[in-house]
């Protein structure tokens, strides 16, 4: 929930491309494409382990780790690689980005080697670095200042449609035709929105060498660190209970109502996504707040033994709608509170992103084996509670009471 780089001008200042009043949905439509191509590229392995390790001759346990191989590809070269690319045009570094992802995938369909498989997938992953350092500032420099979190909301739309209809998708077309195939349609829909990138989205300059500063310099500013150590958090809680979610439903009797589970949770999240999105001009803090509040009630529904399956889905209803509008609100509370050092700021929210997916499969792994799928909802719950209060303490800096835009 892969996901931000600014233009060295100040973050939240629209470009003279846009009309100040109206939003470019063509372009933030593209950027939404590339955002799904990220999420889906991801986790299609999910979809597709059973055929993927048959054919590459590994356990599956051994080819799940080409889910961790690609956040740990993204988390150790945001950093390094934005600092790197900061005076490189936004346009090229975004087309690059992209032309990436459809090489790793390319790759990946046509390997017959699981340490081909696992290489393409690390440059997938570093494409991904890339992308998501880039995507949601990006789609906040294409409109007004009242409007850039509706922007930013449109682009991360991508997500949760790649977890609620592309992984679904990509299952089905890798059981009827390949796992392969589902990759390489992949390289397809890469390649179709590299040109339609380059034929809407405008384009910003780089950093200038002057302008440029260390990384960590981000940390010195107020409110970018309680920022990151939410999204550390918070990320971490969702992928432990996301990640082993079929275990979980196991354990509740209802493993083979995973997919519909997980369709539920994704419906949900473009609900929460689309209010989020309305709401957070004037209303950051308060829906970061009531984000978490949503997911622990789904933590603490999940915590009890279920009686059927209907607290199952209330539970899934839940989840959704915290989680959904939560790559939004970090991504604009964390450009907002760095501002001249938004780039660094943004580049290290992606980097523990992707620590945090990693480690939260490690993590699940762990606590399945040590003390069951039942522990998986009482984690989170204890995750989240400082999470609640560090967003509740940060009223001044990082997730402020009133917002600044202007």
């Amino acid at each position: 929930m892969r996901t931000t780089q600014p233009s060295a001008q100040p973050p939240v200042r629209p470009s003279t491309a846009v009309k100040q009043t109206g939003l470019p949905l063509s372009a933030l439509l593209a950027l939404a494409t590339a955002v799904f191509i990220t999420a889906l590229t991801e986790t299609l392995p999910a979809g597709v382990l059973p055929a993927m390790s048959t054919d590459l001759g590994v356990s599956e346990s051994a080819m799940g780790q080409s889910v961790t191989i690609y956040a740990i590809g993204t988390a150790v070269t945001a950093l390094p690689l934005t600092a790197a690319t900061a005076g490189w045009r936004r346009k090229r570094l975004l087309l690059t980005a992209m032309a990436g992802f459809a090489a790793a995938n390319t790759v990946t369909a046509l390997s017959s080697g699981y340490p081909l498989t696992m290489a393409a997938r690390f440059v997938a992953g570093v494409a991904a670095g890339l992308a998501w350092a880039l995507l949601a500032g990006y789609a906040r420099r294409l409109a007004p200042a009242p409007l850039q979190g509706k922007a930013i909301a449109i682009a991360m739309t991508g997500a949760p449609v790649a977890l609620s209809l592309g992984v679904p998708a990509g299952t089905f077309l890798g059981t009827a035709l390949g796992w392969w195939v589902a990759f390489l349609l992949m390289t397809v829909l890469a390649v179709g929105v590299i040109g339609w990138i380059a034929a809407t989205v405008p384009d910003h300059p780089g950093q200038g060498r002057a302008e440029r500063a260390p990384a960590l310099r981000a940390l010195a500013v107020p409110g970018v660190v309680p920022v990151l150590f939410v999204t550390f958090v918070f990320v971490l809680a969702h992928t432990v209970l996301y990640t082993y979610i079929a275990p979980y439903l196991d354990r509740a009797g209802l493993g083979d109502a995973t997919g519909l589970v997980l369709l539920v949770f994704g419906v949900a999240s473009l609900a929460g996504i689309w209010f989020t999105g309305v709401r957070i001009h004037r209303r950051l803090r308060t829906l970061t707040l009531a984000s978490g509040l949503l997911v622990a009630g789904a933590a603490a529904v999940l915590a009890v033994p279920v009686d059927g399956p209907a607290p199952v889905y209330v539970a899934a209803v839940l989840w959704g709608l915290g989680w959904g509008g939560i790559p939004t609100l970090l991504q604009t509370a964390v450009g907002d509170a760095g501002g001249e050092q938004a780039d660094a700021a943004q580049a290290m929210l992606v980097t523990l992103w992707n620590a945090a997916m990693a480690g939260g499969g490690v993590a699940g792994g762990f606590l399945l084996d040590r003390f069951g799928a039942g522990s998986f909802p009482w984690t989170v719950l204890a995750l989240l509670l400082p999470v609640l209060a560090v967003v509740t303490a940060a009223r001044v800096h990082g997730f402020p009471a009133r917002r600044r835009t202007g």
